[in-house]
């Protein structure tokens, strides 16, 4: 608004000194009339400008989203938190669970690649014949996994961010997962795989 000040006060100086530099009653005349279009324009110029103000603040206020979808279950499962987290970031374990999952029992193409699982922080994942690929983001030992995890045929670039929290529930394991951040529309079909491709094929395989 400062700005806007100073435009509207140095146009109505401008036409101040030219004003007082004619004689002649017509030439006044002129410049009243000048004067006028002069400040007319620039109340329209103050007005667009606020306009365009209030129209950037909608768009940055439109820029956040208040409606993002996000996924969060806690399945509960009869082992330490040091084996549910040895399975879960084990490659030999873990493609135990791809081998019991929904997705592998019912047929479904996923892939060839093998299932490999680094250990350490920053480390890559490739699960389920490569449908499902990520990177470890954060890892403490027998208590929480934070992984950036994608599908393959999401837009490239596309992360979410999947959070494993292990709690102890007397001699069971309790994980309080977090899934936010993947693409709209997206939840209800991931929900569901997380329950048929993960929590329930983990419980098989701790129950052996």
């Amino acid at each position: 608004m400062d700005l806007l000040k100073y435009d509207l006060d140095h146009i109505l100086y401008l036409w101040f000194n030219a004003t007082m530099n004619f004689k002649n009653p017509l030439a006044m005349t002129t410049d009243a009339l000048t004067r006028r279009q002069l400040v007319a324009g620039a109340v329209a110029f103050v007005g667009c400008a606020a306009g365009s103000v209030r129209v950037w603040a909608a768009g940055t206020e439109d820029g956040i989203s208040h409606t993002a979808e996000s996924i969060h279950q806690e399945p509960v499962f009869q082992a330490s938190r040091k084996r549910v987290y040895e399975t879960l970031t084990d490659t030999r374990q873990f493609d135990k669970i791809v081998h019991l999952s929904g997705a592998m029992q019912s047929g479904m193409a996923l892939g060839k690649s093998p299932t490999e699982i680094s250990r350490q922080v920053g480390g890559t994942f490739t699960l389920f014949g490569g449908h499902i690929v990520g990177r470890h983001i954060e890892l403490v030992s027998n208590q929480r996994i934070v992984q950036a995890w994608r599908v393959v045929d999401w837009s490239p670039g596309a992360y979410s961010i999947v959070k494993f929290e292990l709690t102890e529930q007397d001699s069971r394991t309790k994980i309080i997962f977090d899934h936010t951040g993947f693409p709209e529309g997206k939840a209800q079909h991931l929900a569901e795989g997380w329950a048929a491709n993960y929590w329930e094929p983990l419980r098989k395989y701790l129950a052996s």
